[in-house]
């Protein structure tokens, strides 16, 4: 009559902290994790498929439908990546755009992360006042390129338009006003003790185990692991600009909340850095109308909101790459799942997955 036996369940798909495209095979003894396997595929929709039927140029445009949360990112390694193949050098002014837009990205898609990461603990106030400030970047994003979510922003060689009349002295009033909101945010948060302990020491993994499982982004630094592609290989203008990398030590889920927070700091630094430099000149470099590169191979890399970026073209010289991968700092990060919450609660499944900040259509593109 004292004996045990496992039980195994489902945890999703239809469960609001995996946003219904997640489902989890748990395997507990009691309330304690013995194991789980992450089930994917609920989201899928083909876009390598489809970089490899339409030319490059229109590629572009399914990019933006696999990180919805941080669309540019997708935009910009994708263009990246063929200006590379055809060997095509991008403006100065473009480059710098291209930054200011990235980091205000990253800033927005840092944002809902830290909204719906509280919002699944039980921190309703937080997400509210996330939305608030992602607001006024979306506003930003609509006036330059027409679009809220799925910008397409981003042309090969270049960028599609000039700031408007305007931007750059809104861009700024943001910067000016995000460090007090950030501090709102510290003071729900940062020393709350619900918070503190459903955070600290949960979803623990050291550096080495996460640089095994290949993880990058905020959930490899929060173990104390300092790489960022913006400094281990710079892109862009980012060589250009003076930034840190914040780094955590006890890898935990409390570690890589102050990893990304920090990381909204830095970006608002880079962003007004970048706006002060923003040099003259043309914004597309010389790319011919019909877009054909030299037959070849490149992988290229970002550094995403989430980690690594990565694309893999392989040119036959057509208007159509004859391979298109791409790696996602979302499918490799959420691998590392089963090692994070292994003798955990079931309730602190939900916090784990929020720091792992996974955006499905990434994961199963």
């Amino acid at each position: 009559m004292f004996g045990t036996t496992e039980m195994q369940i489902n945890m999703g798909p239809q469960h609001p902290s995996t946003h219904g495209v997640l489902r989890l095979e748990l395997k507990l003894d009691g309330e304690r994790i013995v194991d789980t396997r992450p089930v994917i595929g609920y989201l899928h929709r083909g876009c390598e498929k489809l970089g490899e039927d339409r030319t490059y140029a229109q590629a572009i445009v399914y990019t933006d439908r696999m990180d919805y949360c941080a669309a540019f990112a997708e935009n910009l390694v994708y263009a990246e990546a063929v200006e590379r193949l055809l060997g095509v050098e991008v403006p100065p002014r473009a480059q710098y755009m291209r930054v200011v837009l990235a980091e205000l990205q990253r800033i927005a898609s840092h944002l809902i992360w830290l909204g719906t990461h509280a919002m699944d603990i039980g921190a309703l106030t937080v997400f509210v006042y996330g939305m608030r400030e992602r607001e006024f970047i979306l506003d930003l994003f609509e006036s330059y390129c027409g679009a809220r979510l799925t910008y397409n922003a981003v042309r090969v060689g270049g960028m599609p338009e000039e700031f408007p009349e305007g931007w750059v002295e809104e861009a700024r009033r943001f910067c000016d006003v995000l460090p007090s909101r950030l501090d709102e945010y510290h003071q729900l948060l940062t020393a709350n003790r619900i918070w503190l302990a459903r955070t600290r020491g949960v979803g623990t993994i050291d550096g080495k185990t996460a640089l095994d499982w290949g993880m990058t982004g905020p959930c490899l630094r929060g173990s104390g692991v300092a790489y960022d592609v913006r400094k281990a290989i710079p892109y862009e203008a980012y060589a250009d600009l003076d930034f840190d990398v914040p780094i955590g030590e006890a890898g935990d889920t409390y570690d890589r909340y102050l990893c990304r927070m920090e990381e909204i700091r830095q970006s608002r630094r880079i962003v007004l850095q970048a706006l002060d430099k923003l040099p003259g000149g043309e914004i597309r470099g010389k790319v011919p109308r019909r877009i054909k590169p030299p037959k070849g191979e490149v992988y290229h890399v970002n550094e995403g909101p989430r980690g690594e970026l990565g694309v893999y073209l392989v040119s036959d010289g057509s208007e159509h790459a004859y391979r298109c991968r791409f790696r996602s700092p979302n499918f490799v990060n959420l691998q590392a799942l089963p090692d994070m919450v292994r003798g955990h609660l079931v309730a602190d499944v939900v916090a784990v997955i929020g720091t792992l900040d996974i955006v499905l259509g990434c994961v199963d593109r």
